[in-house]
């Protein structure tokens, strides 16, 4: 099998009402792409410093969860970032680029993405998928960016991250077995009417689930979960309630005298255009984020003391 071929070459490009140095800001803090755009699951940081960044990306393409290691090097002199795919996944041969931000005057820019890539074989079925996927990935990332540059003077009050945190006196493989089999969730949860589960890939798990709130009525939420066993599990909602824009999540469990803590997480990017709807006029982002948090808070804490109860019940 050939791994190399004819280099295909492509760029996306939007203009932004807000100043490049906000633009390259957001394209730069690769920890809150899963909150910012769409098709971006999870990033994990392998390494870290001022000018580069080798990165682990977790992500949706043509409707697959694909993931791959990128390096990625800086330069805020030029407001550019080059990127180039270490390990890159099937059809994919190789892939790489560029962001490039160029200021038109102190209040707008031009945002470029340019990719390269290689296909396996070099065959056309590939090259045409791979060229759907960059094209949709793009498209979605940019409007993505333009609209979060374009609100940076809210984005403090409209992107916010908290934690519940529950002490079991329990194991540790018993608490992450209960989390991590959440195709078991309809019998262990109340609030959990129906989850279908796939894992096509280890760790790699694709959920839709049905809760039931306090006054009857059922909602559907879509998430898709990377596991890192035997401690972490990280999710993104790929269809979220229509207060927000994006929700992510981690549960983690550390080891403490006695048993365990065991942490929810969440992070959320909230829309401003629904609020009324939701939560009636008059209400403001504020009350917004009160109403997320408190929900999202409930739900959580509630399953981490399920959980507290099936893995105490283990230990006896």
């Amino acid at each position: 099998m050939s791994v190399t071929g004819t280099k295909h070459h492509t760029l996306h490009s939007v203009a932004v009402a807000a100043p490049a140095e906000v633009v390259y800001g957001i394209v730069a803090d690769v920890t809150k792409w899963p909150l910012y755009f769409g098709p971006n699951v999870h990033v994990e940081h392998l390494e870290q410093d001022d000018r580069a960044e080798r990165i682990h990306i977790w992500a949706t393409a043509n409707g697959a969860v694909k993931n791959w290691v990128s390096r990625r090097t800086f330069d805020p002199e030029r407001l550019r970032i080059d990127f180039r795919q270490e390990v890159s996944t099937p059809p994919v041969a190789g892939m790489g680029g560029a962001w490039v931000v160029s200021p038109v005057d102190g209040e707008t820019s031009l945002l470029e993405l340019h990719h390269d890539f290689e296909a396996l074989d070099d065959a056309p079925d590939s090259v045409a998928w791979i060229n759907e996927a960059v094209d949709r990935n793009s498209a979605a990332e940019l409007n993505n960016i333009k609209e979060l540059a374009e609100r940076h003077a809210q984005l403090d009050e409209l992107v916010f991250t908290f934690d519940d945190t529950v002490h079991m006196k329990a194991d540790a493989a018993d608490v992450f077995d209960f989390l991590n089999r959440a195709d078991l969730w309809p019998e262990r949860l109340p609030h959990v009417a129906r989850l279908d589960l796939t894992e096509d890939e280890p760790g790699v798990q694709v959920m839709a689930m049905d809760t039931s709130t306090a006054d009857g009525s059922v909602h559907t939420t879509e998430s898709i979960r990377v596991v890192f066993a035997p401690d972490r599990i990280v999710y993104k909602q790929t269809t979220v309630p229509g207060l927000m824009t994006a929700h992510t999540g981690r549960w983690t469990i550390v080891e403490v005298e006695g048993g365990v803590d065991v942490t929810s997480r969440h992070s959320v990017a909230l829309r401003t255009d629904t609020i009324e709807k939701y939560l009636g006029e008059g209400k403001t982002v504020a009350d917004a984020r009160a109403y997320v948090h408190r929900a999202l808070s409930t739900n959580s804490t509630n399953t981490l003391k399920l959980a507290r109860t099936y893995a105490e019940a283990l230990r006896g």
